[in-house]
């Protein structure tokens, strides 16, 4: 995973909550196969999207607050925040294009 890719705990609110474009977070953890899944449509619509939306992957295991105050039950968990709250969510591995879908939306 490319680490300029990666949200804590502790810039997660930098990052996410004050950006000044829609973020993508990728809820996963290094242990979970549908995450490893998704992992390279992530990081190709992180290029994609530079400039207009940001995308991010978020541990589970190294941020299990910013997990738990968002439900995060299962992963691969994706929300889609904008102006600081999640404006769209989907559980489990999907297509990139469906991903990507998520992204448009909060555009």
């Amino acid at each position: 995973m490319a680490d300029n890719l990666a949200v804590t705990s502790t810039d997660f609110e930098a990052k996410v909550l004050n950006a000044e474009h829609p973020v993508l977070v990728d809820f996963w953890a290094p242990w979970c196969g549908p995450c490893k899944m998704i992992g390279p449509s992530v990081a190709e619509l992180a290029d994609e999207y530079a400039g207009r939306a940001g995308v991010y992957k978020l541990d589970v295991d190294q941020a299990g607050d910013i997990a738990m105050k968002y439900g995060i039950m299962s992963i691969p968990a994706l929300l889609v925040f904008k102006g600081g709250e999640v404006v769209d969510r989907m559980v489990g591995a999907a297509p990139k294009a469906q991903i990507a879908q998520m992204i448009e939306r909060a555009l």
